[in-house]
């Protein structure tokens, strides 16, 4: 059936073709209104161009805020965006500094601003921070920028760029205190979107400056925000990381890191440069040579003898430095097996002195070694010198504790004192050093009636009788397996 002009069903398909009708004229009006917004921005742009270059600033700024503001509560973005960016471009062509500075501060601070307005004409200012006539100035346009980043997660990479350049102009004024102060005010580890190299960068950066100022205790803190596994990976996979990665609580990708911010294996190198000068200032000789020891594995270092030589040697004296412990003796031998100690003979030999179980005489030693010791200046240079020789000289008095430990049960003190070429009185002062320290595993007890030292443990019976049974037990299973292999035997020539 045909339905009647009249008819529900009629009426209902009249007013959703209507509905339709409606619905499509708003989206070609919505885009003919973008296009008319766009064409109306960049006309009231180029006529405050003309208006500037005319000498008529003001005039010019006030159209373009008043366009602005227009954009701005109808939320069009892009148009907003160039607006704010005409605005700051405008006054730094006219070199009205003080006008730049002011409407930065404006337009940040508009009701219902754009995120985008904000972040486009930051980045726009900051590219104006090295044009200024002079250094007032500089500092001037900077500490703007930073109090209108300050509190905006979206433009955290640009206070943190700004705020490293600050640091820069007053250490360079030589406000180091300030300097520092200036850069530990930026908590770059909970930036979501920068760069995992101008993160260690930047904070390498404040570690530095604190120990230019002596707080070697903040520089510590601050240090154990890097974690030195990420200079293991290597660069090419940790640049595909983050130029492919997005943060999980972030919209943005990671943003590119900014020029001049260094590679990951110089980050590496600058870093255990910086550990070993706080583990210097704490005479930690141990740590030391693990920290050349991270950089001597580098791949770069390794590639070229003028970079891994001179390592190798501070890592052969620092290792001898350390007290004697486990994790030392570890890297002792580690580093004898090392094949490139072959291109440095006497090293190689001083170090076999701490390995072979012989004493000693510190006077042959140093006569002997006197010219590779002193040839490295940044061990045995300098302030800490004298006080790492004598450092060295109680490493070797202690080595030859062990060895003697070794091959006597029982000693005299005077005796103890010919073989180490000491006092009496100073040989016990550093055998009680080493025992009552555990860290050598010494055991010793001193009979100073009859300066007599022991170095084994008094057993009780109980003890001497389980190590009887052990003996017997071990004594049965060797002359046990000795008649199975004898039936063995035995057995074949019988059947041959």
């Amino acid at each position: 059936t045909i339905p009647q002009p009249g008819h529900p069903s009629t009426a209902s398909r009249g007013a959703a073709a209507a509905t339709n009708m409606e619905v499509e004229a708003p989206a070609q009006n919505g885009g003919q209104n973008k296009a008319d917004q766009m064409e109306k921005v960049t006309k009231a742009i180029t006529e405050a161009e003309a208006l500037a270059k005319g000498g008529k600033l003001p005039e010019a700024l006030e159209n373009l805020l008043t366009i602005e503001k227009q954009m701005r509560l109808a939320a069009s973005l892009q148009e907003t965006k160039e607006l704010c960016i005409a605005i700051v471009r405008l006054s730094f062509e006219t070199g009205n500094w003080a006008a730049l500075n002011e409407n930065i501060v404006l337009l940040a601070k508009r009701r219902a601003q754009l995120k985008q307005a904000v972040q486009g004409m930051v980045k726009k200012a900051m590219e104006y921070v090295e044009q200024t006539p002079d250094l007032e100035t500089k500092i001037e346009l900077i500490k703007t920028l930073n109090n209108v980043c300050a509190g905006k997660i979206y433009v955290e990479i640009e206070r943190a760029r700004l705020t490293r350049k600050l640091a820069k102009i007053k250490e360079d004024q030589g406000n180091i205190d300030e300097a520092a102060e200036i850069m530990q005010e930026v908590a770059v580890e909970t930036f979501g979107v920068m760069a995992r190299t101008e993160k260690i960068a930047f904070i390498l950066e404040q570690v530095r400056l604190c120990m230019d100022r002596k707080d070697f205790v903040r520089a510590h803190i601050l240090a154990k925000k890097i974690n030195p596994r990420t200079f293991n990976r290597k660069e090419a996979e940790a640049a595909k990381e983050e130029k492919g990665s997005i943060p999980m609580d972030t919209e943005a990708a990671i943003e590119a890191p900014a020029d001049g911010t260094p590679e990951l294996h110089v980050l590496k190198v600058r870093y255990y440069d910086l550990m070993i000068r706080y583990h210097a200032h704490q005479s930690e000789y141990l740590e030391i040579t693990r920290a050349y020891l991270n950089i001597y594995d580098s791949e770069h270092v390794q590639s070229e003898e003028a970079l891994w030589l001179p390592i190798l040697k501070k890592v052969v004296l620092y290792a001898l430095l350390a007290p004697f412990e486990p994790m030392q003796a570890d890297i002792v031998h580690r580093i004898n097996s090392e094949t490139k100690m072959r291109l440095i003979p006497a090293y190689q030999q001083l170090l076999k002195v701490f390995i072979d179980q012989a004493i000693h005489r510190w006077s042959d030693l140093y006569a002997k070694y006197k010219h590779e010791l002193e040839s490295v200046e940044e061990v045995f240079g300098g302030e800490q010198g004298h006080k790492r020789l004598a450092d060295l000289q109680q490493r070797l008095t202690e080595h030859n504790i062990l060895v003697i430990s070794k091959y006597y049960s029982r000693i005299t003190l005077p005796r103890l004192a010919m073989l180490l070429d000491l006092g009496q009185e100073e040989s016990e002062r550093k055998l009680c050093s080493m025992v009552s320290s555990k860290s050598a595993g010494l055991y010793a007890r001193i009979d100073r009636p009859s300066e007599v030292v022991t170095f084994r443990t008094t057993r009780t019976a109980e003890d001497v009788l389980n190590a009887w049974s052990l003996n017997i037990s071990n004594l049965l299973e060797l002359v046990e397996g000795t008649c199975h292999q004898i039936h063995k035997e035995r057995v074949l020539a019988a059947r041959g």
